[in-house]
């Protein structure tokens, strides 16, 4: 769908409320699917986390600044005896002041910090690509439930013109037997016959409104919301060409690109495994205060009653892994192995999307050429039942007759609504699996 149509839409109902009586179109239905569908809503938010980690992932490369600072009072009594025989007793009071300011750079890492940096950009991008999985699936279930609505309209209607047939008919059938030319029988099958086409009538109604009700909850929109349907007919695409669904399947496949862009985050996990093997270098930096205070000397020569040290000290450590029970050489082997896995997936995806294509675009001309038949198909059916009904009213023709060729109106109308709806069935899902339903 053009992303301008789609935008228009969403503006639109953003500010409108749904009318219960106001025709919705399937641009306008894919508007609403896009703005409040919660699956679309989920995948979202998992991604804005993954984006908020990235936001903040310079600052790792960023040198760690962190301040400390202590007051410590020491209190007692003093109570001794000398070498000397002397004794000495008294309080003993200390205080002590601390504060530091220390400062660590990781130099280098093995580039662990890059490629961590790296990695977060390929999940940020693999987010991206989830959300438009999802909103290409919703909108593709939601293409189908819409469409569903509007085949069982169709068939409301084809069963409408049916009851309208069966009456006409009853009234032909009652009046040919009050005149005498016809019999009861006749007159009974005809209201049979309208009977049937009433209880369809009514389980048509049914369906349809359950299919609403499913409509309504892809949307996000209050049950019991009886809108109407703007499409009548199921407009089909019959443009698509086997070259044009084969090429660039692998750059537009959102499927695809999910399987491409976890395989790269794969093997960003082997760089990171790999790196961990390499020495860590970093510069420390510290600026230190130290005072102590002591109202109780007992030896003045040997004891101070303020020792106050300041300074900055600086340096850089290295940090070389040697051994470590092999735990690096494990986790690298099952990276290399998590990598033969994603790429086993990428090509099951490729091949089992390029059998769906193959598959759905066979449907598409299948159903394509069936509908073209039906439709050549129902107008000589529909010439068939003009001239059974004038033939019936001369009194040339059988009820009977009249009757198959009711019959066979409406066998032709179902196949040819099923035929359409077949059709756009095969269309959405070449759409779905090209990527191309929402760009």
């Amino acid at each position: 769908m053009k992303r301008k149509l789609i935008a228009a839409a969403l503006v639109f109902f953003i500010g409108t409320n749904i009318n219960a009586q106001q025709p919705l179109s399937i641009n306008e239905v894919i508007a609403l699917s896009l703005q409040n569908n919660y699956d679309i809503q989920l995948t979202r938010s998992d991604s804005l986390l993954t984006a908020l980690d990235l936001a903040y992932a310079n600052y790792s490369l960023l040198p760690r600044l962190n301040a400390n600072g202590g007051y410590l009072i020491n209190s007692g009594n003093r109570n001794e005896i000398r070498g000397n025989g002397d004794k000495g007793q008294g309080k003993i009071s200390t205080n002590n002041l601390t504060a530091s300011l220390n400062l660590n750079w990781t130099l280098y890492d093995g580039l662990r910090m890059f490629i961590a940096r790296d990695r977060l950009r390929s999940l940020v991008g693999l987010s991206e690509l989830q959300i438009k999985n999802q909103i290409i699936n919703t909108v593709a279930d939601v293409m189908l439930v819409y469409y569903n609505i509007v085949r069982q309209e169709q068939q409301q209607r084809a069963i409408e013109e049916q009851i309208a047939l069966s009456s006409e008919r009853l009234q032909l059938a009652q009046y040919k037997f009050e005149v005498g030319t016809g019999v009861k029988p006749d007159v009974l099958q005809a209201q049979i016959d309208l009977n049937a086409q009433r209880s369809a009538q009514l389980t048509q109604q049914t369906n349809i409104q359950k299919l609403k009700e499913q409509l309504n909850q892809l949307l996000v929109l209050p049950l019991n919301n009886n809108f109407l349907i703007a499409d009548t007919n199921i407009a089909i695409n019959r443009s698509y060409t086997l070259d044009s669904i084969n090429s660039n399947v692998t750059t537009t496949n959102t499927e695809l690109l999910i399987a491409q862009k976890s395989l790269d985050i794969a093997a960003l996990d082997l760089r990171l495994r790999r790196a961990e093997r390499l020495p860590v270098v970093e510069f420390n930096s510290a600026y230190n205060f130290n005072r102590t205070t002591n109202n109780a000397i007992v030896n003045p020569v040997q004891q101070n009653q303020l020792l106050q040290i300041r300074g900055l000290n600086y340096g850089v450590t290295a940090s070389i892994p040697i051994f470590n029970g092999f735990t690096n050489k494990r986790l690298i082997k099952v990276a290399e192995l998590n990598i033969e896995s994603q790429k086993l997936l990428y090509d099951r995806s490729f091949a089992l999307i390029n059998t769906n294509l193959a598959n759905s675009f066979r449907d598409y001309q299948l159903y394509l050429q069936v509908v073209s038949l039906e439709e050549e198909n129902i107008k000589l059916v529909r010439e068939n039942l003009y001239i059974a009904r004038e033939r019936y009213r001369l009194g040339v023709t059988t009820f009977l007759e009249m009757r198959i060729a009711e019959q066979s109106l409406a066998d032709a109308a179902f196949r040819l609504i099923q035929a359409r709806y077949n059709a756009k069935i095969a269309e959405i899902e070449l759409q779905r699996l090209r990527g191309e339903i929402v760009r």
